[in-house]
């Protein structure tokens, strides 16, 4: 067997695709550091602001204190603390769901919510593009798997007409790659012709897009009844750790009683949970944090136009600039690096092959001129 393993490897390396792990020696918010070197992070997914905020760092210092650091059993056991049950409500209410059930992680939530409601006579449709936990919840179900091409509407009906059993149309609501989002109110409409049911994963929605923060089905106006399944991730905008799904009480109900990722795990901190309450009071409190990062999405789109490089629609902090092969894509991320820019090179399997890129993400804690000298520094190293 560890002659496969060496084998897949060494492939690995040849194909430029060896993912490493980097050291930082500071948090990964706006600025950050990697040994002794600043560098202003535009490779973090924490939108907001919150992963270091004064407020959410001392709330998880009382939450500790008030209800301990680790949860200690499954929550079906005894590891569900009145400050879950306190989140949950939460998450809910801003979610506009009847109900909502906290998981370790949006991987896990994804996983539970497709295995558990799918048997093998059953179809998934999924968008190309969608996150990898998402299929491999599908896989985990043993049902019959079927993809669309990336927001085309049409695909998904032909694929429809091929589907068996019960069936589920499933999509990213902010593409974590692309930064697009799914055209959810044109989902609903085929979900309902078709007598499909609709699950959205807005990992990268919730907190930053919407009125008050709660996601791409609030900036749409979708209620339940036209988007029954909702996953969102704590991890993200949010700042803290772990994820929910959201909707009915029947659809939470049957994910507590037969989803094993959820029935058969330690639940998930409670001091990170009262941590999470306070990030929810601040989406509220300091909504002019998601007002700043859409000016600088505003400023970035138009930086990058003024200097010529090819970038793509997208109205999230999610901004990628497709290079296309991995050596260039590396080449490029390294050097941002030596001249202060931490960016991520992102390569195939992850995306699909010669659409390798840089995906640049923008947050809170950036100013304007932060963004100006990235692009002004990228156009430089891109065209040189």
């Amino acid at each position: 067997m560890f002659d496969r393993i060496h084998q897949r490897l060494q492939r690995q390396t040849q194909q430029q695709r060896q993912r490493e792990r980097l050291v930082l020696n500071a948090p990964p918010s706006g600025l950050t550091r990697i040994g002794h070197k600043e560098l202003v992070n535009f490779s973090s997914n924490d939108y907001l602001g919150f992963a270091q905020h004064p407020a959410v760092v001392h709330a998880l210092e009382v939450g500790a204190k008030r209800w301990g650091v680790g949860a200690g059993a499954s929550h079906l056991v005894s590891g569900h603390s009145q400050i879950h049950e306190d989140l949950e409500q939460a998450l809910a209410a801003l979610t506009q769901r009847p109900r909502a059930l906290l998981f370790s992680n949006g991987y896990m939530a994804n996983l539970a919510l497709i295995s558990t409601l799918m048997e093998k006579d059953d179809t998934v449709l999924h968008d190309r593009l969608n996150h990898a936990s998402l299929f491999d919840g599908t896989l985990l179900a043993g049902c019959r798997f079927l993809r669309y091409q990336h927001l085309d509407m049409t695909s998904l009906k032909q694929r429809l007409a091929r589907a068996q059993g019960y069936c589920l149309i499933v999509t990213d609501g902010v593409f974590s790659m692309d930064g697009d989002t799914a055209p959810l109110r044109d989902l609903v409409q085929i979900s309902r012709t078709h007598e499909a049911m609709l699950m959205v994963d807005d990992a990268h929605g919730i907190g930053v897009l919407g009125p008050h923060g709660a996601g791409l089905l609030e900036q749409e106006q979708l209620s339940v009844n036209e988007v029954p399944i909702l996953m969102g991730t704590l991890g993200k905008a949010l700042g803290t750790a772990g994820a929910f799904v959201a909707g009915s009480e029947t659809l939470i109900e049957y994910l507590i009683q037969f989803a094993r990722p959820y029935i058969y795990t330690t639940a998930s901190s409670p001091a990170m949970a009262y941590a999470t309450l306070t990030a929810l009071e601040l989406l509220e409190k300091e909504a002019w944090r998601r007002t700043h990062l859409k000016d600088l999405i505003h400023h970035f789109q138009r930086t990058a136009t003024e200097l010529g490089l090819t970038i793509q629609p997208s109205q999230t902090p999610i901004q990628p600039v497709v290079i296309g092969d991995n050596t260039t894509t590396l080449r490029v991320a390294r050097a941002l690096r030596e001249h202060g820019f931490l960016v991520g090179a992102i390569r195939p399997p992850t995306v699909p092959e010669h659409t390798a890129r840089l995906r640049i993400t923008l947050c809170a804690d950036h100013r304007p001129e932060h963004i100006t000298a990235l692009l002004q520094t990228l156009s430089r190293l891109y065209t040189s």
